[in-house]
């Protein structure tokens, strides 16, 4: 079993990461190294983030357009890099990793942004993903 402070370290460096990259045109392959040469991490850490850093990545469009899905009388461009990176962790969680209950997932999510988001972050950011938690049920009913 994975320990939970290694997995919401990893969460934290890989929101890190996602939200800089937010702001350039680089890729992940471009700057992860510099990234980890700035922000080192112990290897579990390490590792966790990169999967969740590399599967945002890979699944980004179709993140963002489920996102969409469960904003209520708001735009994409109006959520804050830091929920927005933290929902997206969040939502590749709960749809790709079968040994993170959705609860733990949108809960981790909602203590990120605790850490690194504004007062607001963590009651928009828990609205959020459990619209998506609840749409995904009524899709697979």
């Amino acid at each position: 079993m994975v320990n939970p402070k290694v997995r919401r370290r990893g969460r934290e460096r890989a929101l890190q990461f996602l939200f800089s990259l937010d702001f350039t045109e680089y890729t992940v392959e471009d700057k992860l190294e510099d990234f980890w040469n700035i922000n080192p991490a112990r290897p579990g850490a390490r590792q966790y983030a990169e999967k969740l850093i590399h599967g945002v990545s890979n699944h980004r469009e179709e993140l963002d357009e489920e996102i969409l899905s469960a904003l209520d009388n708001w735009t994409p461009d109006r959520i804050g890099h830091v929920e927005r990176s933290a929902i997206r962790i969040a939502l590749f969680e709960m749809r790709h990793f079968k040994d993170v209950p959705e609860a733990v997932a949108i809960n981790e999510a909602i203590e990120v942004v605790k850490t690194f988001g504004s007062d607001d972050a963590p009651k928009f950011v828990n609205g959020v993903l459990d619209r998506l938690k609840s749409n995904a049920k009524k899709n697979s009913a």
